[in-house]
């Protein structure tokens, strides 16, 4: 998988979750201030990564995202995806 692939499936999943089209999510959008999350919304997405990665995100690491890309590089680390 590449770093692309995990960003393609990251969009997919808070478009759904989030109810915002695939084209407004960009790396740098913001969960709260461009996608609309709150909390609640941060920890069903939270979930729904790890379901579909099969990937576990500690609580260190939610504290530490804030957009996309954030999500999309702590997926990535976890699961070594190269570029």
């Amino acid at each position: 998988m590449t770093h692309d692939e995990v960003f393609d499936r990251v969009k997919t999943i808070i478009a759904e979750k989030l109810g915002v089209e695939e084209d407004e999510i960009a790396l740098d959008s913001d969960l709260t201030e461009d996608l609309g999350a709150d909390s609640l919304d941060l920890v069903d997405l939270v979930m729904a990564f790890e379901d579909e990665f099969n990937f576990k995100v500690e609580d260190e690491q939610i504290e530490n995202i804030s957009t996309v890309g954030d999500i999309v590089e702590q997926i990535s680390k976890g699961l070594k995806v190269e570029g």
